[in-house]
């Protein structure tokens, strides 16, 4: 067996392994929809940092799509420095259920978009 043939043997393989995660994810106008918190400066995500945080944010309404993977969504006013368009990996379908809504009111954002991070405990240190 060539080179050239272990290779396309190799990348069909892990194509495969690929296209068994990939979801084709569609959403329609008028359909509510989670928006998942992205670790950028400015949002702080509930007063937390670390991996127990919260991740989602919502529900909110989409609006119309823009492009196949891009949708306008309704935003609250509060959220108004925020860009409207977001890629369909960072939503997330809502099914009504109460238990797991998150309320947008907790999501701090500032003018500038930074923010100060503030000294809980000093661990360890040296001399």
């Amino acid at each position: 067996m060539s080179i050239q043939a272990k290779l396309l043997a190799t990348q069909s393989r892990q194509n495969e392994y690929a296209d068994r995660k990939v979801r084709d994810m569609t959403f329609q106008a008028d359909e509510q929809v989670f928006l998942k918190m992205l670790p950028i400066n400015g949002v702080m995500r509930f007063g937390k940092k670390d991996s127990l945080s919260l991740r989602y944010i919502g529900p909110f309404e989409i609006l119309d799509c823009v492009v196949p993977l891009a949708y306008r969504m309704s935003l609250p006013p509060r959220l108004s420095g925020v860009h409207p368009v977001f890629h369909v990996f960072i939503l997330k379908k809502y099914h009504g259920d109460e238990d797991y809504i998150i309320k947008w009111d907790s999501v701090l954002l500032n003018k500038d978009l930074k923010y100060e991070e503030e000294l809980v405990a000093i661990i360890d240190h040296d001399v």
